[in-house]
């Protein structure tokens, strides 16, 4: 798919007791793109390679999550995904938006699957890439989780432990990432706020295992009631979230295809960019 630049609009836009910060392009059919939970991200980072190609075909709207970027820094910690899809729904209904495409990568694809089980009649077609909150109790965190959970442990962060979250873990190609892009999302890890208050922690405390449980979301019964068309895409190489969750989801959903990519990590967006694209704007349009 070509693509070209498409003219953006930035923003904050109040929902509730946040302010979510939202890059949109586009017309049509909304498309709520929602990234993942490694140090530093942004919306408009996760999707850089994405943004245009999608906007071609419909509204898309970009925000930054809650303890991401420029939004708010507040979370509840003990309910984390119910508490992102709260702000997702929020942020609809400041747009005015009473249905959307959800596109979600980790972090963001808990947070949009978590939404289509709270508020399904809110939610038109989902993508999830590697989800997180599948299997999550199942076994011990994988190495890359483990890495992206400890940044903020030990010495603190640093521009050397995030280029290692990044090229040895988030994607197959470590030659793929820009040490541009490694900049920005080292300064974004460091805002003081975040730094005191990482937004993707362990769970601690008397109620850390009810918060486990509640994130891992196939636990939840209504999964497999779910009827919202779903497209999973997972990186056959990922070493953040575990592939074997792919079948998982394609088993247990009422309708959802199951899309496995070769030589991919974490970040199937990014490294398969122009696949990914098309298989989207596919999917989402309905025309498979």
């Amino acid at each position: 798919m070509s693509t070209t630049a498409t003219a953006r609009t930035e923003r904050r836009v109040q929902v509730g007791r946040r302010e979510l910060f939202v890059t949109e392009a586009g017309a049509g059919a909304p498309v709520v793109l929602l990234h993942g939970g490694g140090p530093g991200a942004t919306g408009a980072s996760n999707y850089a390679r994405n943004l245009d190609a999608l906007a071609e075909r419909f509204r898309v709207i970009v925000p930054d999550l809650p303890g991401y970027g420029a939004s708010s820094k507040d979370i509840d910690f003990s309910d984390p995904f119910g508490d992102l899809a709260l702000a997702v729904r929020g942020l609809l209904d400041a747009l005015d938006v009473e249905r959307a495409h959800l596109v979600g990568n980790s972090y963001g694809g808990a947070a949009a699957l978590r939404l289509a089980l709270d508020r399904p009649d809110r939610v038109d077609r989902m993508i999830l890439m590697g989800p997180g909150g599948i299997g999550t109790t199942r076994g011990l965190p994988t190495a890359g989780l483990s890495c992206l959970l400890g940044y903020y442990g030990g010495d603190g962060p640093s521009r050397e432990k995030i280029e290692t979250f990044i090229r040895d873990y988030l994607v197959h190609d470590a030659s793929s990432v820009p040490d541009e892009l490694i900049d920005l999302r080292y300064a974004a890890s460091i805002q003081p706020e975040v730094v005191a208050s990482p937004p993707l922690r362990r769970p601690s405390g008397p109620a850390a295992l009810r918060t486990l449980w509640r994130m891992d979301l196939t636990r939840d019964p209504r999964l497999a009631r779910c009827e919202v068309p779903t497209l999973v895409v997972w990186g056959a190489d990922d070493k953040v979230n575990r592939p074997s969750g792919g079948p998982r989801l394609a088993s247990t959903m009422k309708d959802c295809d199951l899309y496995l990519m070769a030589n991919t990590g974490h970040w199937a967006q990014w490294e398969r960019a122009d696949q990914f694209n098309d298989l989207a704007v596919s999917y989402l349009r309905g025309e498979q």
